[in-house]
């Protein structure tokens, strides 16, 4: 692959940005040295001063004085273009093109969302309902399409403030959304009672008729799996339910709910949430990869910047009791040799990239296979920017190769 930075210079550079002095008019094929001599020393003075009108006189007069009418003619024609664009407005025609992303479709599904799906376990917990509405604003005006959250996120107050937010906006129509059943005080557990009755709590807190992707966010052994992927086949038949998906599920399970429900004609998992960082890899890697291939499950890695760990802000000796929300307890695994050595990389990979470390850790996530977007959670709404840098970051070959090492024990 070709260098970038050894790209033509007419690649590099607009027409109009193009310095008078690198004009040549001594290269083009057929001129004679009296008349490239006599054309660079006109080019030279009008350069020194700056000017495109001056310089296409200059080539003008040279070109009128010698005796060698083709080249003179070439001449004149770029002598008259100059003179014409000098009258104009020096602008780009066209605006500069956005930087662009590929929208990632969930295997199975006709579900297409941005690189990353924002997460909403902050919001009524360490954001506000002020901060949830400027965090979606500033996701959505970003690209983002896709909004992730729980029926167990701030005892439904997650759902509440999204559900809030999307009325006001009048965006349903193009957010993808999911939400997460099984683990709320009031209806925990997949049995069928408690499916039908989360889903009709989070459809209500969200003001929707619909969630596009329904996770069973925790298995429950105790109750068979055909009772719970029956319920959830009603809720999909009823059409308030697109897809199904699973989130703290083994690679054993996996395998059973996959088995019932090719047995009994009942709704496939297509995708799954895992726990999947740089700093938290045997898990996924080890256990629930080989069986998502298989399934091929769309995965959507969760914890994604290991509590902040990977944002970079929770570094020395203070790190341990710099949370106020307990995130301290989460991260202390991670405070030790390894995990700074994980931050020194991710920190030199950041500064090639001119990116925050948050993004570089999403983006690894991207290069991962079976990965289709890290869901990430902000605070505050000048985090947004880190998180969805993410899907225009490329990491190299070497800076991939360099993450991988730096994040295995």
């Amino acid at each position: 692959m070709a260098d970038p930075q050894r790209a033509p210079r007419y690649e590099q550079l607009a027409l109009w940005d193009w310095p008078i002095d690198e004009l040549e008019p001594s290269t083009v094929e057929g001129t004679s040295p009296a008349v490239a001599e006599a054309i660079e020393g006109a080019v030279s003075s009008a350069a020194a001063v700056g000017s495109a009108p001056e310089a296409s006189a200059a080539v003008l007069a040279v070109t009128e004085r010698e005796a060698e009418p083709a080249v003179g003619e070439a001449y004149s024609v770029i002598a008259s273009t100059l003179a014409a664009m000098a009258a104009e407005e020096t602008r780009p025609l066209l605006d500069e093109p956005a930087r662009r992303f590929r929208a990632r479709r969930i295997s199975g599904t006709d579900l297409a969302v941005f690189p990353v799906v924002l997460g909403g376990s902050t919001f009524g917990w360490t954001a506000s309902a002020d901060a949830t509405a400027q965090i979606l604003d500033a996701y959505v005006e970003a690209g983002g399409n896709a909004i992730d959250t729980a029926d167990s996120y701030a005892a439904g107050r997650s759902e509440t403030l999204i559900g809030a937010w999307l009325q006001s906006r009048g965006l349903r129509d193009s957010v993808v959304l999911s939400t997460k059943i099984a683990q709320s005080a009031e209806n925990p557990g997949l049995s069928a009672q408690s499916i039908v009755r989360s889903a009709e709590a989070s459809l209500s807190r969200l003001g929707v008729e619909s969630v596009d992707l329904l996770y069973f966010s925790a298995d429950d052994p105790a109750v068979p799996l055909e009772e719970s992927l029956t319920a959830a086949d009603a809720l999909i038949r009823s059409g308030k339910v697109r897809y199904l998906a699973a989130s703290g599920f083994s690679a054993q399970r996996l395998m059973e709910a996959r088995v019932t429900a090719g047995q009994l004609m009942l709704p496939l998992f297509a995708g799954i949430q895992a726990h999947y960082n740089l700093v938290h890899r045997d898990e996924f890697e080890q256990e629930l990869f080989p069986v998502a291939r298989v399934q091929q499950l769309a995965v959507l890695p969760a914890v994604s910047l290991a509590n902040g760990f990977l944002s970079g802000k929770y570094r020395g000796r203070g790190a341990r009791s710099s949370d106020a929300h307990s995130r301290a307890s989460r991260i202390e695994p991670y405070l030790n040799k390894w995990g700074y050595r994980v931050l020194s990389v991710l920190d030199d990979v950041a500064a090639q990239q001119g990116v925050a470390p948050a993004a570089v850790a999403l983006a690894w996530l991207l290069t991962k296979p079976l990965v289709t977007a890290p869901v990430a959670s902000a605070s505050r709404p000048e985090q947004v920017a880190d998180l969805v840098a993410a899907a225009h970051v490329h990491l190299t070959r070497a800076q991939v190769a360099a993450l991988d090492r730096a994040s295995r024990h």
